[in-house]
């Protein structure tokens, strides 16, 4: 199978091929062939697959070839939750476009909104935008959502977890009700699948491996660590293994921070990415990891989410996440495009429901070492991870604010009739 095949035109082969690629990725193959024929889409494949492409180089064809020979209105939209993952697919549709006429931008928060607007004045055919910006830059009429013809959610479930589903509603509210449909996300959860329910037409559901399934050449590696020894730990980790390209997971922004400061102090090079840096300084400490500059990156979760870094050779979960679908998408930044990788997380005491909860979801149990000097001595009570009900773990530990994560989902009828192209109705939204 090869990306003609899939019925893509020259132009786009061509900018593929440029990048290297000559055969297409499970989700490519499996997913361009119903977006080219303009049905809803509900995709689910590990991180670092090919998801981008996957919905980027049909809607490109699609644009080229109902493109108005004057007019060039908003027609197609990509929603994510983070600046950078933004960036990142607004860098590919760039790449995948290079022969076609079609323009396209990004905005997101974080910088000047007046280049943004000017941009989006003199006409684009695709934007790449996050929810929050996309609005303030809609309320000052920068834009109009009337000719949307196809809306992609990427990260959908990462969309749910950062609370967007109130921004989301109310940008569907201002669309067409014709209009294609494609939904990409990491899991297939069961609040994905209602959010689906509300937006997508009998949908075409995609899915390239098990749900919460990581990838075959991650490697999982669990040290018992002692909550105050963590730190230390880590030094000994970075140091005695020679690593020199090492993305840190944390919990916290103040736990980011507070990592970073003692790596540098133990003549490590490091820089911090969380929701509190400036976009400036969020890209500068990605550039320099990227290239180099610096061998470790500590980031949460919401700022790490879309990070494209090619043969990343480590992630260390310094914290286990308490939400369990977050440790896949954490460690789907190594052993992507078919590259081995290593995941390492570091477990205290109180983590240690964390990591059963992890061990359901992936249904493996995790071999766990302790190091001499670092057993965990802390005493602490295990924390409930965010998809444990207080009935399953029991009285709930008054030191616990790790409460469980309640997600809204959209409500409203489902469309009725599917009209142009496989264009499908939406229902009208509720706005909050």
């Amino acid at each position: 199978m090869t990306f003609k095949d899939l019925g893509l035109s020259p132009a786009l082969v061509k900018a593929v091929e440029e990048k290297g690629y000559t055969k297409p990725s499970p989700i490519q193959e499996k997913a361009i062939p119903h977006i080219l024929e303009g049905k809803d889409i509900l995709a689910s494949a590990q991180t670092g697959t090919g998801k981008t492409a996957g919905f980027t180089l049909p809607v490109l064809q699609y644009l080229v070839e109902t493109k108005h020979p004057k007019y060039r209105p908003l027609r197609a939209l990509v929603l994510t939750p983070t600046r950078e993952l933004a960036a990142q697919v607004h860098d590919n549709v760039r790449e995948y476009s290079k022969y076609v006429d079609i323009k396209s931008t990004v905005v997101f928060g974080g910088v000047n909104a007046k280049p943004q607007i000017a941009t989006l004045r003199s006409g684009v055919d695709i934007l790449v935008a996050t929810p929050g910006r996309l609005l303030d830059l809609h309320d000052q009429k920068a834009l109009s959502f009337k000719r949307v013809e196809v809306l992609i959610l990427d990260e959908a479930d990462r969309m749910l977890d950062m609370g967007f589903v109130r921004d989301i509603n109310k940008i569907i509210s201002f669309m067409p009700a014709k209009r294609q449909n494609l939904m990409f996300s990491a899991t297939f959860s069961n609040d994905i699948k209602k959010l689906a329910s509300g937006i997508l037409r009998d949908p075409v559901s995609v899915e390239t491996a098990p749900q919460n399934s990581t990838a075959k050449k991650v490697t999982h590696k669990v040290y018992k660590v002692d909550k105050n020894k963590k730190t230390e730990f880590t030094i000994k980790l970075i140091k005695e293994g020679n690593w020199n390209q090492v993305l840190v997971f944390t919990r916290t922004k103040h736990g980011a921070n507070k990592l970073t400061e003692k790596l540098i102090k133990a003549d490590i090079s490091a820089a911090a990415i969380h929701g509190n840096k400036s976009q400036g300084a969020r890209t500068k400490a990605l550039k320099n990891f990227k290239d180099g500059s610096i061998k470790i990156l500590v980031a949460t979760d919401i700022a790490a989410r879309g990070l494209d870094i090619p043969l990343l050779p480590h992630v260390v979960n310094f914290e286990l996440p308490n939400v369990p679908e977050d440790y896949v998408h954490r460690i789907g930044r190594t052993g992507r495009a078919g590259a081995a990788g290593e995941a390492i997380s570091l477990v205290c005491s109180e983590e240690s429901e964390y990591q059963s909860e992890i061990e359901k979801l992936l249904n493996e149990k995790l071999k766990s070492t302790i190091v001499a000097g670092f057993e965990p001595t802390d005493t602490d009570p295990p924390k409930r991870a965010a998809s444990q009900s207080k009935g399953s773990f029991g009285k709930k530990n008054k030191a616990d604010g790790n409460k469980p994560k309640s997600k809204p989902h959209f409500k409203g009828n489902k469309p009725s009739e599917p009209s142009g192209r496989g264009r499908t109705s939406a229902p009208k939204k509720k706005r909050y």
